[in-house]
């Protein structure tokens, strides 16, 4: 048996907005723009080089409810993990598209890693993970 998660969905605001950060300021690539019934739309972006067809879902807040959860899906939590071959060449060029760092970068066990923002505030990890020994 072979499964992968091929998608998580993130409640966003506005599709357009969305999409302006992930792509313009994240650099992520737009996978798919889909016009649906009832004026929504299948919207995923990917990280540069993701492969696997792995791809965030931005999912138009339908209604009060679902708007509510806009920027705090896990409750305050880091929410999602995006990691790179070179942290601090990601991380300056983040910076530089004005991205909201919530801390300064710290060397853990398993990574580098820095918190930030996304425009709604959901938090998320850059980490370049380390390589670990095996035992």
């Amino acid at each position: 048996m072979q499964q992968q998660v091929a998608h998580v969905a993130l409640v966003v605001r506005d599709y357009d907005e969305a999409l302006h950060f992930y792509t313009q300021q994240l650099g992520f690539r737009l996978v798919a723009d889909t016009p649906l019934a009832d004026g929504k739309r299948w919207v995923l972006v990917a990280p540069p080089g993701a492969g696997g067809g792995s791809a965030l879902l931005l999912a138009q807040a339908d209604g009060p409810e679902q708007l509510r959860y806009v920027g705090n899906q896990t409750g305050g939590r880091v929410f999602l993990f995006l990691t790179t071959d070179d942290f601090w060449r990601d991380y300056h060029r983040l910076l530089a598209q004005g991205v909201q760092f919530q801390e300064t970068p710290r060397e853990e066990v398993y990574a580098t890693v820095a918190v930030f923002a996304d425009l709604y505030g959901n938090l998320w990890d850059l980490l370049q993970p380390k390589l670990m020994p095996t035992a």
